[in-house]
């Protein structure tokens, strides 16, 4: 039996967390889990688990368009990761290095080019997603986490991914390349350690 995107609710997770052991996980940052129908109706379902997850204490706003909220959330994953696993930053450094956060923002600004294409909105700036992710401190991002504890980073879901989508609609994207390369290379290096 097939299930489609009529059965599921769409939900975007932004609180920053560590894997202590297996089974604990530390929660860090954010309390913050956008929710939204794939058609972008506000059914009744999606208001009813918003409203127990707001009565849990979390905040669950509701989206009409939940696939610009993944994009949201891929836009700062996308670069904020790789550099964290290539430099072992934090995201209070990568964000106020002018290096890191100007290779951030290039390689930001490319993923939203392709984004467009796709009928993506982006509700906030380059600038302040990239103060966003600053806000959250002193945080290693999961891919640092996962590279420091020897597991398989995820590399094609938050990078290779863009490059093929810029691929698909002839956008350049020099930055997500260098990047990707850097990154394969580095999870190459880990493996053989």
């Amino acid at each position: 039996m097939a299930w489609g995107p009529e059965r599921a609710i769409g939900c975007v997770l932004y609180p920053a967390a560590e894997i202590v052991e297996p089974g604990v996980i530390r929660h860090v940052y954010g309390k913050k889990f956008p929710l939204g129908e794939p058609d972008g109706s506000k059914s009744a379902r999606v208001s009813h688990l918003s409203e127990m997850m707001v009565a849990g204490g979390l905040e669950a706003p509701i989206r009409d368009n939940i696939r610009d909220e993944i994009w949201l959330k891929l836009w700062g994953n996308l670069c904020f990761n790789p550099i964290s696993a290539l430099t072992h930053a934090t995201l209070d450094v990568i964000t106020a290095d002018p290096a890191t956060r100007g290779l951030s923002r290039a390689m930001m600004l490319e993923a939203q080019a392709i984004a467009e294409r796709f009928g993506v909105r982006f509700r906030v700036d380059v600038e302040r997603r990239i103060d966003g992710a600053g806000a959250v401190g002193a945080h290693k991002t999961s891919m640092l986490q996962d590279l420091e504890a020897g597991r398989a980073m995820e590399i094609d879901p938050l990078l290779t991914v863009v490059q093929e989508m810029g691929r698909l609609v002839e956008q350049p994207t020099p930055m997500v390349d260098a990047v990707l390369g850097l990154i394969k290379q580095r999870e190459r290096m880990a493996q053989a350690a």
